[in-house]
C-alpha cells in the first residue's frame, strides 16, 4: 500500500482482502434490507456498489484516488469457469443443444440491435457513430476488456479523443444495470407463471438459502476439489497455448472451461485417483469454490469502479444506456423467455441474459446463482449461458465491431 501523486495503490493481497470484506458487508446488508434479498440482488453487487460509492466520496473529499492491483481477480475468474466445466456433462450439453442455438441466435441478433441503438441515440446528440458503438457491443456485451482493447483504434482512426473514457464509463454503468436487472426479471417471471424446478438437484454454485451452514465439507473434499480444478487449469493452459500457436487467441478462462468439460466427461468415473474419491463433479466442495471465486471476483470488480470519471459524460451516456436498458429488459421478457419454453430453466436463463446484455459473463453467472440459491438449481442455464457469453459472443463481436465501424 503506497500513496503517490494522489493515488493510493493497493496491491493484490489488500485487493483480495478488501474483496472478502465487501462480500461480508453485502451479505449483512442483504440480510437486513429485505427487498435486496427478495429480488435476488447478488451480495457482491450490494457490497461492491457501496464501496465504490465510498471511494468516490473519498476522492471528492480529499482528492485521493484509490486504485487496485487486480491481478489476483483474474485467477479467481479462471477458477470459477473451471468449476463450471467440471460440473458439466455431455448429457446436459445434448439437452442444451436446441436452447443453446436459440439463445445464441437471439444474442447475435440483439448485438446488431444494440449497436444500432447506440449509434441512433448518439446521433440525437450530434455525436459520431463510433461514440454510439462505444455505447453498444464494444462496452456492453464486450465489457471493460473489449472497450479497453478497441478504444485506442477508435481514437486513432476516427478522432474520438476520449474514446477510452467513454468506453469505460459505458461498461461501468452497464455492469451496474446488468447486476440489478437479472434477479428482478427472474422473480417476476417465476411468480407470474408459478414456475419451479422440474426436480430438486444440487446447485452448480453455493448452497440454497435455507441450507446455509448445514453442508459438511471436510479437508479432503476441499483439497480434492482444488486438485481437480488445478488439473483442469493445467490442461486449459496447454490447450490455450496450442490454439494460440494456430492463430486462435482465446481468454484463458474459456479454454479452462472446455478443459473441465472434456476431462469430466472423457475420464471414466471408476478411474483411480490419488485422493481415493470420485471426480468431484457437482459436489458441495466444487459448488463452494465456485461461489467464493465468483463472488470475490465480482466484489473486486465493482469496488474498483471509479465512478467520478462518469460525471462529464453523464448526459449522452445515460441517454444511450437508458435506451439499451429498456430494449434489453423487453427482449428478455418478451423474446428470450417465450422462445426458451416459458419454464423455470428459461426464467433462470433470463436472469443470466440480463448480465450478458449489458454487463459481463461473471455478472450473468452471479445473477443466475442468486436466483438458483433462492428458487432451485438449473443445470441447463449454467451450461448454455457460459457457452454463449464466454465463447461465442467474443467471436461474433470481433466480426461485428469492425463491420459497424466501417459501414456506419
Amino acid at each position: 500500500m503506497e500513496l503517490e501523486n494522489g493515488v493510493l495503490q493497493l496491491g493484490p493481497f489488500m485487493a483480495v482482502t478488501l474483496g472478502i470484506v465487501v462480500l461480508f458487508v453485502g451479505r449483512r446488508i442483504n440480510d437486513v434490507v429485505g427487498f435486496l434479498r427478495e429480488f435476488s440482488i447478488p451480495e457482491a453487487v450490494t457490497g461492491g456498489l457501496l464501496f465504490s460509492l465510498l471511494f468516490t466520496v473519498v476522492f471528492f473529499a480529499s482528492g485521493v484516488e484509490v486504485a487496485f492491483n487486480l491481478g489476483a481477480r483474474d485467477v479467481l475468474l479462471v477458477y470459477f469457469f473451471t468449476t463450471i466445466g467440471i460440473n458439466a456433462s455431455f448429457k446436459d450439453l445434448l439437452t442444451g443443444g436446441k436452447p443453446l442455438v436459440i439463445l445464441l441466435t437471439i444474442t447475435i441478433g440483439y448485438m446488431f440491435l444494440q449497436n444500432l441503438t447506440g449509434i441512433s441515440v448518439a446521433a440525437l446528440f450530434d455525436l459520431p457513430a463510433p461514440v454510439g458503438m462505444l455505447g453498444g457491443t464494444v462496452s456492453l456485451i464486450g465489457g471493460h476488456g473489449t472497450a479497453i482493447a478497441w478504444a485506442p483504434r477508435i481514437t486513432e482512426d476516427y478522432g474520438i479523443g476520449n474514446a477510452m473514457e467513454i468506453g469505460i464509463a459505458c461498461a461501468t454503468v452497464g455492469l451496474v444495470l446488468a447486476s440489478l436487472m437479472g434477479g428482478p426479471i427472474a422473480k417476476f417471471l417465476i411468480n407470474r407463471y408459478k414456475l419451479e424446478p422440474a426436480q430438486v438437484e444440487p446447485l452448480d454454485m453455493g448452497v440454497p438459502e435455507d441450507h446455509r451452514g448445514k453442508h459438511g465439507i471436510d479437508q479432503v473434499d476441499f483439497l480434492d476439489a482444488i486438485l481437480a480444478i488445478h488439473i483442469c487449469i493445467i490442461f486449459g493452459l496447454m490447450l490455450n497455448s496450442g490454439l494460440e500457436g494456430l492463430g486462435l487467441k482465446l481468454p484463458l478462462f474459456v479454454t479452462c472451461l472446455f478443459s473441465g468439460i472434456l476431462i469430466t466427461n472423457l475420464i471414466p468415473a471408476s478411474f483411480p485417483r490419488l485422493s481415493g474419491r470420485h471426480w468431484p463433479s457437482r459436489t458441495p466442495a466444487v459448488a463452494l469454490i465456485a461461489e467464493v471465486s465468483l463472488g470475490t471476483f465480482l466484489a473486486m470488480s465493482l469496488m474498483s469502479m471509479q465512478l467520478w470519471t462518469l460525471i462529464d459524460l453523464a448526459g449522452p451516456i445515460l441517454a444511450i444506456l437508458g435506451a439499451q436498458f429498456l430494449i434489453a429488459v423487453s427482449l428478455t421478457v418478451f423474446v428470450v423467455f417465450p422462445l426458451l419454453g416459458r419454464n423455470y430453466d428459461a426464467a433462470v436463463v433470463c436472469a443470466g441474459f440480463g448480465g450478458i446484455s449489458l454487463g459481463s459473463t461473471p455478472t450473468a453467472m452471479a445473477n443466475m446463482s442468486a436466483v438458483a440459491q433462492r428458487y432451485g438449481a438449473s443445470h441447463l442455464a449454467f451450461i448454455i449461458v457460459p457457452l454463449v457469453c464466454a465463447f461465442f459472443i467474443d467471436l461474433a463481436n470481433a466480426l461485428l465491431i469492425p463491420f459497424f465501424l466501417t459501414h456506419f
